[in-house]
């Protein structure tokens, strides 16, 4: 026997059917390129932070050196300026006593030539004691400290007359580094022993 049927109520719909979720198509494609984006981000985040702080503490070099040093002689050390210098400079310590000298010969090959270079390091008991002696010294006519072959410390066959030579000093705070060079053969070139110069001043660090 079959059941009546009777119409819907004024006002009820009837029941949607439902439909089934088609097989593998719950976003499983967009999830993943989602999480695929997600990665790269990640480790490009992560890339940059380390290239970042290589680049924080990297150090940065100094620039090649031009010449080579070789100790010749010294550093020899001593107390008293005055008996180790010359004319004012010397008339100068005799006002103005130095706590510490230390001196010392190199030898370096610059334009096929081989130069005798001297390197003399001075401390005064201020800051302004030093550039003083600097502004001093470096006035021509003025005097030296003497090189340790010009007061017979040093015995060096053929040694240049160095006072002939190239010239240069620095003060840092209440240090003051003379440097002298010249030639063995008596090769003229103030340029190139200017350049030595420059790199003979940093020597006096390895006076301590």
């Amino acid at each position: 026997m079959v059941a009546p049927q009777y119409p819907p109520a004024r006002g009820d719909t009837a029941p949607l059917p439902r439909i089934p979720a088609a097989p593998g198509r719950s976003g499983g494609p967009l999830l993943k390129a989602l999480g695929l984006v997600a990665v790269a981000v990640v480790a490009g985040l992560v890339w940059w932070l380390v290239r970042h702080d290589a680049g924080d503490t990297a150090v940065a070099q100094p620039p090649a050196k031009e010449f080579a040093f070789t100790a010749a002689e010294g550093p020899v050390a001593s107390t008293d300026c005055a008996s180790k210098s010359t004319d004012e400079v010397k008339k100068w310590f005799g006002t103005h006593q130095c706590q510490a000298l230390s001196r010392a010969l190199y030898t370096t090959t610059a334009g096929g030539s081989t130069a005798l270079v001297s390197v003399a390091l001075v401390t005064m008991p201020t800051a302004d004691e030093a550039q003083q002696l600097k502004a001093l010294a470096d006035r021509d006519g003025t005097g030296n400290v003497s090189d340790l072959v010009r007061d017979g410390t040093a015995k060096i066959s053929g040694a240049p007359k160095l006072a002939d030579g190239a010239y240069s000093s620095r003060a840092n705070a209440n240090r003051v580094t003379i440097v002298l060079s010249a030639f063995f053969d008596g090769h003229a070139d103030k340029a190139t022993l200017s350049r030595v110069n420059a790199e003979a001043l940093d020597l006096s660090a390895q006076f301590g």
